[in-house]
């Protein structure tokens, strides 16, 4: 399950790995030939969570409002940058655990393969970029 601010709860099958990265800096000094190592930045990946297509627009109007508004500006106006938590659930509801995602806004919206001889449900995504995440204890 997600929960995001202004929008609500959305129920997820699937969500991508939530991944950070240290860069490793290397420097020489004084003409050493063993480089000095120090943490860098940290890389936050998107996240893609899929789910079955329901009647909720929420998520779409969510990604339109932020594509309309950066349009030819290269930039996303703050107003539609999101917290959100992704709340791992088991079988029966219970949270398991719950990830807090800061300034978090979508980047890609699928509507998924639609087959009318199909017997699966349409699978729609959103992929979201955010600032950074922390598990909530």
């Amino acid at each position: 399950m997600v929960e995001i601010d202004d929008v609500g709860h959305a129920g997820f099958q699937k969500c991508s790995e939530l991944s950070v990265e240290v860069a490793n800096v290397q420097y020489f000094e004084g003409g050493s030939l063993i480089p000095n190592k120090s943490p860098g930045r940290l890389t936050f990946a998107d996240v893609t969570l899929e789910r079955g297509a329901t009647q909720d627009r929420d998520l779409f109007d969510w990604f339109q409002d932020v594509a309309i508004t950066s349009s030819g500006l290269g930039l996303t106006d703050v107003s539609y940058k999101r917290n959100l938590d992704i709340v791992q659930q088991d079988r029966d509801g219970t949270t398991l655990r719950r990830w807090s995602l800061s300034r978090a806004w979508p980047v890609k919206f699928v509507a998924g393969d639609w087959d009318n001889e199909a017997d699966e449900n349409v699978i729609e995504s959103v992929t979201l970029s955010y600032d950074y995440f922390e598990l909530v204890p």
